[in-house]
């Protein structure tokens, strides 16, 4: 017997690559921001750092491979922010009144849309991890195979959960916005304080303070120390700063991200059971 959200999260999925020009701007987006900015700003790093940049005993890694982690967690972040907007082009256009008027169960429109939006971020993410590589972003370095696999099983674990409690934001904007313009409005309003009060460019420790623990707040904060963790390690430098992640912190990097998915699907899944479409 098929789960009952499989013929949603096909559909999302067939869209998905059926917009071409969409599905090219997706991947592209990243991956020339990480090759143009990403190396531009190692370059000059470098030469402002030069060998002040290192610490005795600490691996170095390369302002590049510190931003890849991040450009990743910000393209997750984007790509799920606006991904309930297919909902509100289906709700304006009639076509979630007749989802909701089957008998399919109102959860499964959020499990499929879920799903879909889960496979996609990972896809994404898979993708710039693979061309940051290319580009001399150096991941994984030191670890044996069983640590890679395992790492790699963290990573889009992270991922899962992050896009998991992004979409279902989406999704709940979506259901409360009538105008495509209020949505888009709401969408970029969160998505600039949750990219720049993170560690996605930048450690955290040469934060002010009050900025700081905002940012430990931030779920981005929590997905990249996740990605860096299992991609780089848990001790590094970079421009110039130590860098140092435990696996109690990671766990509960973790946990904050799968209870806030959990909390966000609640909340959707509520919203999306008492909307009237008429």
């Amino acid at each position: 017997m098929k789960p009952g959200f499989l013929p949603i999260y096909k559909r999302d999925m067939r869209r998905f690559f059926r917009f071409k020009h969409q599905l090219l701007s997706s991947f592209l987006q990243p991956v020339l921001w990480l090759a143009f900015f990403g190396m531009a700003m190692a370059g000059n790093f470098d030469r402002i750092m030069g060998s002040n940049g290192s610490i005795h005993g600490v691996m170095e890694v390369s302002y590049l491979t510190f931003m890849c982690a991040g450009i990743i967690g910000a393209t997750i972040l984007f790509t799920n922010i606006f991904g309930g907007f297919f909902l509100l082009f289906d709700r304006n256009w009639g076509i979630l009144r007749e989802i909701m008027a089957s008998p399919l169960p109102r959860r499964n429109i959020i499990i499929g849309i879920g799903c879909a939006a889960i496979t996609k971020s990972w896809i994404q993410s898979v993708t710039i991890l693979v061309f940051g590589m290319v580009l001399g972003v150096t991941f994984f370095v030191g670890m044996s195979p069983l640590r890679i696999i395992i790492s790699v099983i963290g990573f889009l674990l992270f991922v899962a959960a992050f896009a998991t409690a992004f979409l279902c934001i989406s999704l709940t904007i979506a259901l409360r916005i009538d105008s495509p313009e209020g949505f888009q409005g709401i969408s970029s309003l969160l998505t600039m304080p949750l990219f720049f009060l993170s560690n996605s460019l930048y450690p955290l420790e040469g934060l002010p303070p009050l900025m700081g623990t905002i940012a430990l707040l931030n779920p981005l904060t929590h997905l990249i120390t996740g990605i860096r963790y299992c991609t780089i390690g848990e001790h590094f430098s970079s421009i110039g700063m130590e860098v140092m992640y435990n696996s109690t912190e990671v766990l509960f990097s973790f946990l904050y991200l799968a209870i806030f998915a959990l909390v966000m699907f609640t909340i959707t899944l509520k919203t999306v059971e008492k909307v009237e479409i008429t």
